[in-house]
């Protein structure tokens, strides 16, 4: 299995499959200590079942893991390939489950270019400015004010308006991108 890095399409697939082996691992080294101590000495009580029990607390964590990553997907491969394609002068992360203190919010795309941050999401039931408005508060803890962020759910206007970014941004050839870079950076630090 192929690593895929944080922030580039297919990462959520990736680190899916990932947690999902680690806990099946995990569950069956616990198992095993169990198993080993119950036939050495015919009984449940002893000290493998101890060491196994504790050995419950990083299996256990490895779940939640599953659990939360289960039900987001990664960006579809040719729409990945598509903003790709229209985005040549932005930075973009994908594969984002952004989370705060009351919800997870699923991102598919950001594109960061200069002052401006647009967002995509095929998720309906995400609250859009809330998601906004997280990554805006997060940025502006770490010193990035004037920012306009916009998570949109619909494709058309996101690529539009990337398309039109990235057209500005050929155009300007303005060298922000170290501080672009470092914007993408807190946002998927602020991802899962």
């Amino acid at each position: 299995m192929k690593k895929v890095q944080k922030g580039a399409p297919g990462y959520l697939d990736y680190k899916k499959k990932v947690e999902i082996i680690r806990t099946v691992i995990y569950f069956g080294i616990v198992a095993a200590v169990f198993f080993l101590g119950y036939f050495q000495t015919g009984t449940r009580l002893n000290l493998l079942t101890v060491i196994a029990v504790l050995g419950c607390l990083p299996a256990g964590k490895a779940l939640v893991g599953v659990i939360a990553r289960f039900p987001y997907g990664s960006i579809e491969h040719e729409r990945a390939e598509d903003i790709a394609g229209k985005t040549t002068h932005l930075t973009v992360c994908y594969d984002m489950v952004i989370t705060s203190e009351e919800k997870i919010m699923p991102v598919d795309c950001i594109v960061i270019s200069g002052n401006n941050i647009f967002g995509y999401t095929h998720y309906k039931k995400v609250d859009l400015k809330m998601v906004s408005d997280h990554i805006q508060t997060i940025l502006k803890q770490n010193q990035y004010t004037g920012l306009a962020v916009r998570v949109l759910n619909e494709y058309k206007p996101f690529i539009t308006r990337a398309e039109g970014l990235d057209n500005i941004a050929a155009v300007e050839k303005e060298d922000a991108r170290e501080r672009e870079e470092a914007i993408r950076g807190i946002i998927l630090n602020i991802s899962m």
